[in-house]
């Protein structure tokens, strides 16, 4: 094989020939027809540029040759704007129009009309007017916030039928306490012209668990009906195993969240949350209604009771002592314990102590804790009194003392207003007066002391604790309702379980969570 042609110009003979045979190159024949070298002529020279590129260039200006070009064929070429000749066509007679018309149909499209009808015929005559409907059924319900009266009004129902509604179910739906949701089926009549609404025939909605009602128009006059509904009131117990949390295995129990919340507040009074811990029992009763249709309603928590492996069990039962609804303990004591709520809502901008005065210059005792609140901002009782002073006070402006017992009290200064008296006996968080800046004050805030026998102290030091002792015949049937909720077995009490859980009922069931 060879690497290179070792044939030239210098070696001689055959040698010579072949070399030159090599170098001298065949003629070229283009064999290319016309069509061929215009295609590939444009294809190099580019006649239909991109005008947006390059603009000013050689290129550029090709290519708007080649624009104006076409422009100037396709004008030329265009056949003009002239209307083309046809014939016209027949037109329609009277008859023959009005024939046309009785046997189509023009449909409605989107709504919109084409304002061409139906043509009369001999079955088919123009009204003077669209006739109404002898009866209009309606289902309307009561909003939040809403009244009886305005939704019997939203539904077309005139103001004076209204009233008599309102007089004739007066003494069983009072105003505004209808609930959220409540259905009302409404027939509103024939009216004799459309100057005046149409009359209510019939109305049907349930104003309570226990009572349905239907008014219907007999002989132009409305009559009530009232349909009494039997409601099976016995409380609901749920009890169950504390699993990883108590909320957990409550709510797996079928105990509603805000029975559950309530149960938790009422044990917090006596132990802390986290000293509950798993394998406790629970057992929550609830107030519990279920009437015969299938409809129910969870009232308050009435019994939280909780067996604890270690330490103390608790049976906590809510009980109306005089006017006043409180938990007590299963031996008639109630008690709550805890440090004063707070008196305003804020945060404490100068603690009790010795301080430089703000507006006096020098150092003296600071008898309190001030709390820097919002210009208006309530003020609330720590805990339960009497107004023992309601006043200016010197230096603390607006002033109001109250006394607790066992002589403790607590003192309110530089309110911009009052709003309590003396001698009024006020509860936990009542508001007492509003935050202001009178008296030596450089802005709104609460000045708030505590004394023990008329001395100032600490307003930190001191815990309160209200204990409500029962005694006698009340005594007596505390117990006796503490015994006769025990003894109520776990779970719905009805022969139809499944058609009051089919209702939305919560089935209380024992269950350990986890």
């Amino acid at each position: 094989m060879f690497q290179k042609n070792d044939f030239g110009s210098g070696q001689g003979g055959a040698a010579a020939s072949l070399w030159m045979a090599d170098a001298s190159p065949a003629p070229f024949v283009d064999r290319r027809d016309w069509r061929a070298k215009v295609r590939d002529w444009a294809e190099d020279v580019n006649l239909v540029p991109d005008l947006g590129q390059n603009i000013g260039s050689l290129e550029w200006f090709r290519g708007l040759a080649t624009c104006t070009a076409l422009c100037a064929c396709a004008l030329a070429l265009s056949p003009g704007f002239r209307p083309i000749p046809a014939a016209p066509e027949p037109l329609l007679g009277q008859k023959q129009y009005q024939e046309m018309r009785s046997q189509m149909t023009t449909p409605l499209a989107l709504g919109a009309d084409s304002g061409r009808h139906m043509a009369p015929t001999d079955m088919v005559s123009p009204l003077a007017e669209t006739p109404e409907r002898p009866q209009i059924e309606l289902s309307a319900a009561i909003g939040d916030g809403d009244s009886f009266g305005r939704a019997l009004s939203r539904a077309g129902v005139s103001s004076n039928d209204a009233s008599q509604v309102m007089d004739l179910v007066g003494n069983d739906v009072k105003p505004g306490k209808l609930k959220a949701g409540t259905r009302l089926d409404i027939v509103l009549g024939r009216r004799p012209t459309r100057n005046v609404p149409r009359p209510l025939d019939h109305l049907a909605f349930r104003a309570r668990l226990d009572l349905a009602m239907e008014l219907n128009r007999v002989n132009g006059v409305l009559q009530v009906t009232r349909i009494p509904i039997k409601v099976d009131a016995t409380p609901l117990r749920i009890q169950g195993v504390v699993g990883d949390s108590l909320y957990r295995s409550a709510r797996a129990a079928g105990a509603p969240p805000k029975s559950i919340q309530s149960f938790l507040r009422v044990i917090a009074q006596q132990i802390p949350i986290e000293d509950i811990r798993s394998g406790d029992r629970y057992d929550i009763i609830l107030d519990y209604r279920r009437a015969e249709t299938g409809d129910v309603e969870v009232g308050d928590l009435l019994y939280a009771g909780l067996g604890r492996t270690r330490g103390k069990s608790l049976d906590m039962l809510k009980w109306t002592n005089g006017d006043r609804t409180e938990w007590f303990e299963a031996s008639g004591v109630g008690q709550r314990r805890g440090v004063l709520s707070m008196p305003v809502s804020g945060h404490v901008s100068s603690s009790y102590g010795m301080r430089r005065h703000p507006i006096l210059g020098y150092t003296r005792m600071h008898a309190g804790i001030d709390f820097a609140a919002s210009y208006g901002s309530p003020i609330y009782a720590a805990t339960d009194g009497i107004v023992e002073y309601a006043g200016r006070h010197g230096g603390h402006g607006n002033y109001v003392k109250l006394r607790h017992g066992g002589g403790i009290a607590t003192g309110y200064a530089h309110m911009s207003r009052i709003a309590a008296s003396v001698g009024q006996r006020v509860r936990r968080g009542q508001v007492i007066g509003y935050v202001g800046s009178t008296g030596l004050s450089t802005g709104p805030h609460l000045h708030y002391e505590l004394y023990r026998n008329g001395v100032n102290i600490n307003p930190n030091s001191v815990k309160f604790t209200t204990v409500a002792q029962l005694t006698g015949k009340a005594l007596a049937n505390f117990k006796a309702r503490l015994a006769q909720l025990k003894s109520l077995r776990v779970g719905l009490h009805t022969s139809e379980p499944a058609k009051v859980a089919q209702a939305g009922g919560v089935v209380g069931a024992t269950a350990k969570g986890k």
